[in-house]
Order: C-alpha cells, then structure tokens, then sequence
C-alpha cells in the first residue's frame, strides 16, 4: 500500500514516531516532521521495513527535504521515573517543540498520546506504514537512536549495543548476566527472564 502523504488536507501537518521502546538500555527517542505536501521517495516506509542501509540513505534526504524536523532522547533515569509510555509520549512533545514551524495538526504512530499545548491530534495505529510524515519521523528516530547507541557501545563493548541496539537478544542477556548493568540499562525493566521466578 502506498503511503498517503496526510492526513487532514490543507493544514500543517506533524508526523511523530518513536524508537527504542522495547529496549533494555539507552534512550527512547523521538522524532516529528513536517514534510512538503508534494514530497514522496520510493524508499520511504515504515523504518522496521527497511533496512540499516536504507534508513541511513534516507536519513538525509528527509532532512533537506522536511519544512521542518525535531529529534529529541529521553534517557533511563526518566523511564524508570515516569515509564516507558509517558517517557515515549514526553519524546514526542519534545520534539514536536523543537519545530521551526508550529503544526495545525499531529499524526501519531500508535494509540496513546496527551495533548500538546492546543494543537488537535489523532493516534494512528500503524501510521508508519501509512503516512509519509510519520514514517519519516520513525526512520529519524531510528538512526539518532541507532547512531546514539553504537557510541555508548565504545563505551561498554561487551554488551554489543553496535548490533543489538539495547533490544533483549540472547547475547545482551548473556552480558547482563555475566557483567552486570550498566548505568545505560533501565533498572525498571524485566532486564533479565528469572527476575520473575522467586526463590523460595
């Protein structure tokens, strides 16, 4: 299916998308863009169908592109402060408020979200299969936070954030157990399978 390029015609609208939900370690990060009602790119879709390549060819293109773009990182001590909903929903506000343009109107990628200031929105679930503004949010989010996460990698090889990117594989597990947490690792989340079993 193609992408449609808006949802409400005629007015300025903000696509915002968010990555690293699902992560053990590092920031949920957050993009908003603001696209020309003209733009399309073969490329474009939802960055969980694209590949690292892909999304990295994009990356700029969507930049020079964009009316406008914000990027914005809420980091561990937050989430495990105010979770990993209120954390993703905060990215977006931030970002959303680093735009050089005020929006008429939000798209959001999902089904939660709180108002932003005054500005009318509407959650889309899959939004960034469907709109190119969302999906260029999703594909910004993920590069800053990908990019963000190969540098604390440097940092902490043994956990090899350079390929997992903070998600729960096997081998970011095996590291947990074996080196412990770092202060990159949210301390609220299930980090490891047998935090659940009790020892009785």
């Amino acid at each position: 299916m193609a992408l449609k390029n808006f949802y409400l015609k005629d007015i300025v609208e903000v696509g915002t998308d968010e990555a690293g939900r699902g992560c053990l370690s590092g920031p949920v990060v957050a993009a908003a863009v603001i696209l020309p009602v003209d733009f399309s790119h073969a490329l474009l879709n939802d960055s969980k169908q694209l590949s690292e390549k892909q999304r990295n060819l994009l990356q700029p293109i969507i930049e020079q592109n964009a009316i406008s773009y914000g990027v914005s990182y809420v980091f561990e001590e937050t989430i495990d402060e105010i979770n990993i909903l209120q954390a993703s929903i905060l990215a977006m506000h931030l970002a959303i408020e680093k735009l050089k343009v005020v929006p008429e109107h939000i798209i959001v990628d999902g089904n939660k979200f709180k108002p932003y200031k005054e500005i009318p929105h509407t959650t889309i679930v899959k939004g960034d299969a469907k709109f190119m503004s969302i999906a260029a949010a999703s594909v910004l989010a993920k590069t800053y936070r990908d990019a963000y996460m190969e540098k604390i990698a440097i940092e902490f090889p043994e956990y090899q954030w350079q390929k997992n990117k903070g998600y729960p594989t096997l081998q970011h597990r095996d590291a947990i157990r074996n080196f412990g947490v770092t202060k990159y690792h949210r301390k609220s989340f299930r980090l490891l399978p047998e935090q659940l079993k009790l020892d009785l």
